[in-house]
Formats: structure tokens, C-alpha cells, sequence
């Protein structure tokens, strides 16, 4: 009986460990496997009758794709003042949806970190800004500083900003790069090495353009 239990409690920890970072603490994740592949496209119903009002979603959560512009927003900068996405066209743009609480988040930030930000930081045709999901400022300055990471950290307290571009409970961390014009041309799922890869070298070669 003992022996069945242990057994039981090794497969939940890692059923656990295999699940990645959900909006809501590790809910809604997909393994690290299962994010290369863009899927396979299924509708969701907006809130009109219209064409316009009906969105799609790959099985990874995104409600945007490759080749989509990027949504109208603002960032929200810890000091409280904002940012418009739009202020950032003419810059190749990495933003990165992140939250303290998500262990693959944490594991991927250090690459970001040094392979991304210290070597593009000081370029005025690259911007980078995490945004951290539903979080207060003080947990976020304190997520930056355990990394440690140096590059902006931005606030989203609603989720409003995360809705933009993926479904209701999908989870992070996720990355999405824009090319000058504010076109989307990469979207990430979770922290895979030869997708991130791919990803540094996209960054690398929009900016030689």
C-alpha cells in the first residue's frame, strides 16, 4: 500500500514538472515538446455577430500569428508613466510576457538576459520590455532583481495587455518579435534551446537589415 502511494506521488510531481507556466500559477501550460509546432488553427467566438468579431487561436494560445501587426497598446512602465507600442515602429521590438511565479520564465530570462539585451541594449534600432503579468511593481522589481535581469521590466495588472495576444487562461512565459514596421514575425511558447536560437539569430538579422 505504502509502495503504491510513493509510486503515486512520483507520477503527479512529474506530470508537475512537465507542465509549463500558466496565467494563473502553472494552469493552462503545454509541455516544452509541444510549442515548436504552430498547430492547427481554431476559431473563437467574439463578443459580435460579425466576421471582425471572430478570432483565431493556434494550440499554443496565440490569438495573433506571423505576419499579423501588432495591436495598439501601451506598456506601463514601473514608474507609471506609458509607452505606445506604435512610439516603438522604425525599432526591431522583442516583447517578452513573463510572471515570478513561472519557472520556465525564470530559467529563460538569464539567456534573454545576456544573448538578447547586453548585447543589443545600446543599439537605438533594437527595444526589448518584459511585461509581467498581474503582478504589483514591488513583486516585479523584486523578480528583476532575483533574476538578476537589467533590461525593462513593464507592468500589466489587468492582463489586458496579455488578452491582446493570446487566449483567456493561456499561460507564459512567451516571446513576440516585431520587425520595424510593427509586423509580428516570431512568436515563442515556453523556453525551448533551438527555438530560442532561431530567435536570437531573427533578432540578429533584422538588425543587419
Amino acid at each position: 500500500m505504502k509502495f503504491r502511494f510513493a509510486i503515486s506521488v512520483f507520477a503527479a510531481l512529474a506530470m508537475m514538472t512537465a507542465v509549463g507556466c500558466g496565467n494563473n500559477k502553472g494552469n493552462s501550460g503545454k509541455s516544452q515538446g509541444q510549442h515548436q509546432k504552430v498547430g492547427t488553427e481554431t476559431r473563437i467566438a467574439g463578443t459580435g455577430s460579425s466576421d471582425s468579431a471572430v478570432k483565431i487561436k493556434d494550440d499554443r494560445g496565440y490569438i495573433v500569428k506571423v505576419g499579423d501587426m501588432v495591436p495598439d497598446f501601451d506598456l506601463l512602465m514601473m514608474d507609471g508613466t506609458t509607452l505606445s507600442i506604435k512610439e516603438l515602429q522604425g525599432k526591431v521590438v522583442m516583447l517578452q510576457f513573463t510572471a515570478s511565479w513561472c519557472g520556465v520564465c525564470r530559467q529563460e530570462m538569464p539567456h534573454i538576459e545576456s544573448e538578447i539585451w547586453l548585447r543589443h541594449k545600446d543599439n537605438p534600432e533594437f527595444a526589448l520590455y518584459g511585461i509581467d503579468l498581474k503582478e504589483t511593481p514591488e513583486v516585479t522589481a523584486e523578480f528583476a532583481k532575483a533574476i538578476p535581469v537589467t533590461y525593462p521590466l513593464t507592468l500589466d495588472p489587468e492582463g489586458e495587455r496579455f488578452a491582446l495576444f493570446c487566449e483567456k487562461g493561456a499561460g507564459v512565459t512567451r516571446n513576440i518579435i516585431l520587425d520595424r514596421e510593427g509586423r509580428i514575425i516570431m512568436l515563442t511558447r515556453l523556453y525551448d534551446e533551438a527555438e530560442f536560437a532561431s530567435m536570437v539569430k531573427l533578432i540578429n538579422d533584422e538588425l543587419a537589415k
